[in-house]
């Protein structure tokens, strides 16, 4: 669906996009918070100094440095410090259990972990448990601050193909798996979306980032894209709709780097028009918009909403509605440029996209992972093509529409079953709040559908009646034979359904 081409660029460490950010905008700020500001030549300078404290800890290039550090400065001086020492950064969730954060440090052997101010326990305990971790080190500390006055170091050691970040993906089942992104693939992708016009980014923009920068989508499409074009980053720590809206008149916010629960809490406040008055672009990407949301913020604010699909395997844009010819409902919108796209069937063959067949989204670029950590297993194949897993259909005008992912099919008497086709009907009656659907056993047909759902609060919902109403929609195959209330479903930091958490939840999964 898109031509590749040759991507190249003259960024070497994506910590050089900090340097050459202060080279051409010193005294424009980098880091904006209510209480404090940072230029780009502040930061740069910062940053090789933290790099040769990193450094005088006896760390070899290559070794791993966990950041588990929420959406304050210090989180940039340790990811683009730790980048520019020639060490791999692993974001860490910060609201990750201690026995997650064990497996994870472990798992990636991590030397060093550097934590946000109150985003660790006792580090001496945590060192004892994880073998090969030697320095736990909490900002705010004389250790920190030994290495944040370190003498400077010049210039990266590590370029190219060499291993810039391990980010853990949650996967659809078992473990977390760490996906391998070297400096060429992060600069790539960031590469990619600047060439979209009208621009996405520009110098003089100021991006809200609350999204978090332990997630691919804060850490590149956020983060990564404010030091490409030397904007201003607005660091929020947490979510909070009333606060963070304010955020937006306070510091003349341009651009909302969003995910959907953000836009539907914003939706239904009434200030949410005013608050929009100097953000010229609103993005969305995670999870999808519900169409009745994207509806919502436009007729509140003026503004469209435009949606992005990626995956931290691809740095992680794949996708925008930016690149349609206008945004609509429900569409993931076209490939970014350089960015080559197809749809295969079950059998690995391309399907027919004039007439709307789905299939699995398969894609090479220059910004594609290197396999998953350490030994690169699952990576793109031999020819650079590596599978999404999700599944998709092209309409008539070339814009993509996501169906479902083809791990979590469910497959009722040999007929395939998308989980999100049921949940879109079941997200449509009055009574429910959200939906989430699984495969069960089943005696007769192998797998039904089980459907777990949350109740508007003082409904009187019964399960007939949800199973009743799905099949006005849906053929019979496809309609939830169980129904389970929850008081909620178990959601990931950028507001995505945790499927690998819902058989937990289930009941007789």
């Amino acid at each position: 669906m898109a031509e590749g081409r040759a991507w190249g660029t003259t960024v070497g460490n994506v910590a050089d996009l900090v340097a050459r950010a202060a080279q051409t905008r010193p005294d424009g700020i980098a880091l904006l918070t209510d209480s404090d500001r940072t230029t780009w030549a502040e930061l740069d300078a910062a940053v090789s100094r933290f790099a040769g404290g990193l450094r005088g800890l006896g760390l070899a290039a290559g070794d791993r440095v966990a950041l588990l550090i929420g959406n304050t400065p210090d989180f940039p001086l340790a990811y683009f410090g730790a980048l520019r020492a020639g060490l791999v950064a692993v974001p860490v969730n910060t609201g990750c259990t201690a026995s997650e954060l064990e497996y994870l440090l472990d798992d990636v052997g991590a030397r060093v972990l550097l934590a946000g101010r109150a985003d660790v326990g006792d580090p001496a305990a945590l060192a004892d448990e994880v073998a090969g971790l030697e320095h736990v080190v909490s900002a705010g500390t004389p250790a920190w601050e030994a290495l944040a006055a370190a003498e400077a170091v010049d210039g990266s050691v590590r370029a190219g193909e060499d291993l810039a970040v391990i980010v853990y993906t949650s996967g659809t089942s078992g473990r977390p798996r760490g996906a391998m992104l070297t400096h060429r693939a992060l600069v790539a992708n960031l590469e990619q979306v600047s060439t979209i016009e009208p621009p996405v980014f520009a110098a003089d923009d100021v991006a809200l980032l609350v999204l978090p920068l332990f997630h691919i989508y804060g850490l590149n499409a956020g983060l990564g894209m404010v030091a490409f074009h030397a904007a201003t980053a607005v660091l929020a720590e947490r979510f909070e709709p009333v606060e963070t809206l304010a955020l937006l008149t306070r510091l003349d916010v341009t651009i909302v780097v969003g995910a959907p629960p953000m836009y539907v809490a914003w939706s239904m406040l009434p200030d949410v028009e005013s608050a929009f008055s100097s953000v010229r672009l609103a993005i969305s990407g995670a999870a999808p918009l519900p169409a009745n949301v994207l509806g919502r913020v436009l007729d509140a604010t003026g503004h469209h909403v435009f949606e992005g699909y990626g995956l931290t395997e691809c740095a992680p844009v794949v996708t925008t509605t930016l690149l349609s010819e206008a945004a609509k409902a429900d569409s993931i919108g076209r490939p970014v440029p350089g960015l080559e796209v197809r749809l295969l069937d079950v059998d690995g063959e391309e399907v027919d996209i004039d007439d709307a067949e789905p299939g699995e989204i398969v894609v090479r670029g220059p910004n594609l992972f290197s396999g998953y950590w350490p030994d690169g297993v699952d990576g793109p194949d031999a020819d650079g093509w590596w599978g999404t897993g999700d599944v998709a259909y092209c309409d008539e005008t070339g814009d993509l529409h996501l169906v479902d992912r083809r791990k979590e099919l469910i497959l009722v008497s040999g007929f395939n079953v998308y989980p999100r086709e049921v949940e879109d009907v079941l997200d449509a009656h009055p009574d429910i709040v959200e939906s989430a659907v699984i495969g069960i056993r089943h005696p007769y047909t192998g797998e039904s559908v089980k459907a777990l759902v949350v109740k508007r609060e003082g409904a009187r919902l019964s399960a007939e009646e949800v199973i009743d109403f799905a099949a006005k929609s849906l053929a019979r195959f496809k309609c939830p034979t169980a129904v389970q209330f929850v008081d909620e479903l178990p959601h990931s930091a950028t507001g995505k359904v945790r499927r690998v958490a819902l058989r937990e939840l289930a009941v007789d999964a």
